[in-house]
């Protein structure tokens, strides 16, 4: 496995959108462990591919309690309920904004064999879930932010 680069806002990569995987090989399998050792390296719970420059479909996240999660071209297909919290982006250091997510969703998509599946996510999963995808569609999170939080007040939360 390898660490890779975490591409940072204004890098034209993360506003494009990402093509979908016609098959899940062990280079897209290669790429998820690469993706998922710098989430953890830089300490995210989540990483899609245009933040690592790979235009492609995938995502993995791990929130506490969820263990690994690899999904390759996951789609949204139902939400409920709503939250509004903090969010920041491993590819907007030292940012954070108030955005409003579903409570609840549930996404379909590919595990890293290429079998199809359903998973539900609440609070931080659902997020973290919506985060990820947007990310695959060119989305960051300030796109959808209530508002971005002052330097003040972030380091009043540190």
């Amino acid at each position: 496995m390898a660490l890779l680069n975490i591409l940072t806002e204004g890098e034209e990569t993360l506003r494009k959108t990402c093509r979908p995987v016609e098959k899940v090989t062990e280079r897209i399998r290669t790429l998820l462990d690469d993706m998922y050792e710098t989430m953890l390296h830089a300490e995210g719970v989540g990483l899609a591919g245009p933040q690592v420059g790979v235009l492609r479909r995938v995502v993995v996240i791990e929130c506490p309690g969820s263990g690994r999660i690899d999904l390759v071209d996951p789609v949204i297909i139902r939400t409920e309920g709503s939250q509004v919290g903090r969010e920041g982006c491993l590819s907007i250091p030292e940012k954070c904004g108030i955005v409003e997510r579903p409570m609840k969703v549930t996404v379909q998509a590919l595990d890293r064999n290429g079998k199809p599946f359903e998973l539900t996510g609440e609070e931080l999963l659902a997020r973290a879930l919506c985060h990820e995808i947007d990310h695959l569609d060119g989305i960051l999170y300030p796109d959808k932010a209530q508002r971005m939080l002052t330097e003040e007040e972030l380091e009043e939360l540190e």
